[in-house]
């Protein structure tokens, strides 16, 4: 007797289609499957225009065998209309083929096509043990896609959380730098007037010194307060992203006394809702790591627009970065970068030959970015130490 296969026997109820113009092989074909499955319905069908009805009923097919050869209709052309079907469930259907007549030329083209096996008529014995194995396969590619499915939805939700909590920082940030704004801004510029006063009124030459240093002081503190304002909330950006840049290489240069350049192809940009703070965002950083690594003494910063994507280049000619640096899994510096440009649809290339270091950052202005730019408004969980 025949063993039956585990997996056949485990199904309540196998629905097979079945091409075939022969009624006497298509009673074979049920014979064989009724020895080795609890429950089974085999719908028998020999026109293009039957099949085609019955792939249309919602019976749920569990597979489809299909002789070679019909009369106005073959076995492979069954097989691209299930491929290409737009059905639900129609285009993954196992396909097992049952011929007298195929050869191996025929069969290996079949098998190119999507058929999952083929069956010579002559060994019909191999006919549920190879039903079974495909059933298997399709039961495991679907369970694959469901748990594919499953963790890209995930992702989703994890992505969306990130986006909502970088919004939510990026709103506390700019609250935070308005009260220093308002608050401690407006008490300091108070508090030198103050002093100022007291400049103009008061003599001796130790209270004007005093005088003069807590002016000093003053002023350093209001210079901190504005760094540390332009590092919170980069309201220069409301003048644009070139302006913006231009600025921050100027005083980058100012501040670390090393030599920057920029330069883009635009003077003025219109730019999808998030993509300059993300730019701006990757080049200050850029710059900050310049600072406390490169050991570099000349930076240049491209700005470019083509073909609809905007690309940023950031070169440096300091000590570069070796493959290790490169590939630490606990480079979070560039994995912040990778991150923040996939928010808008974009990407990052790192890339170090000796010495100095190219940082491309490359956002597509069009569905990519406006895909991502509802989260993208967003800022960088570690601000950089120092404004750029």
């Amino acid at each position: 007797m025949t063993e039956t296969p585990a997996s056949l026997t485990a199904r309540p109820q196998l629905r097979v289609l079945h091409l075939e113009d022969s009624e006497l092989d298509h009673a074979l074909v049920a014979a064989h499957l009724r020895r080795c499955a609890q429950a089974v319905e085999v719908l028998r069908v020999d026109t293009e225009a039957t099949f085609l009805a019955a792939l249309s009923e919602a019976r749920g097919w569990d597979i489809i065998i299909s002789d070679y050869n019909l009369p106005g209709f073959s076995g492979l052309r069954a097989l691209q209309i299930v491929r290409a079907s737009s059905l639900p469930g129609v285009a993954e259907l196992p396909f097992v083929i049952v011929s007298g007549e195929i050869g191996e030329d025929l069969a290996v083209q079949a098998m190119r096509h999507g058929a999952n096996d083929y069956i010579l008529k002559g060994s019909m014995t191999r006919l549920a043990p190879a039903v079974d194995q495909v059933l298997q396969a399709n039961d495991e590619r679907r369970a694959r896609q469901r748990a594919d499915a499953a963790l890209n939805a995930s992702r989703q939700r994890v992505a969306e959380l990130a986006q909502h909590l970088q919004t939510s920082v990026d709103q506390e940030r700019a609250a935070i730098a308005r009260e220093i704004h308002d608050d401690v801004g407006g008490a300091l510029t108070a508090l030198r007037f103050d002093l100022a006063w007291l400049q103009r009124h008061c003599s001796g030459d130790a209270v004007q010194a005093r005088l003069t240093a807590a002016l000093d002081t003053l002023g350093q503190a209001l210079q901190a307060s504005k760094r540390i304002m332009y590092n919170l909330h980069p309201a220069i950006l409301d003048q644009g992203l070139v302006p913006a840049l231009q600025w921050m290489v100027a005083n980058f240069s100012e501040r670390t006394g090393i030599r920057a350049q920029f330069s883009s192809n635009r003077e003025q940009l219109q730019l999808p809702a998030g993509v300059p703070l993300v730019v701006y965002r990757t080049a200050q950083e850029c710059l900050t790591n310049i600072t406390k690594h490169a050991q570099a003494s000349q930076v240049t910063l491209d700005l470019m627009v083509s073909e609809g994507v905007l690309s940023m280049e950031v070169s440096d000619n300091g000590r570069g970065l070796s493959s290790d640096d490169l590939g630490k899994s606990a480079s979070f510096g560039l994995r912040g970068l990778r991150e923040r440009a996939h928010r808008v649809g974009g990407w990052v290339d790192v890339s170090s030959a000796g010495r100095g270091t190219t940082v491309i950052v490359s956002i597509p202005l069009d569905g990519g970015a406006a895909a991502g730019a509802a989260g993208a408004d967003t800022d960088s969980d570690d601000a950089p130490d120092a404004a750029a």
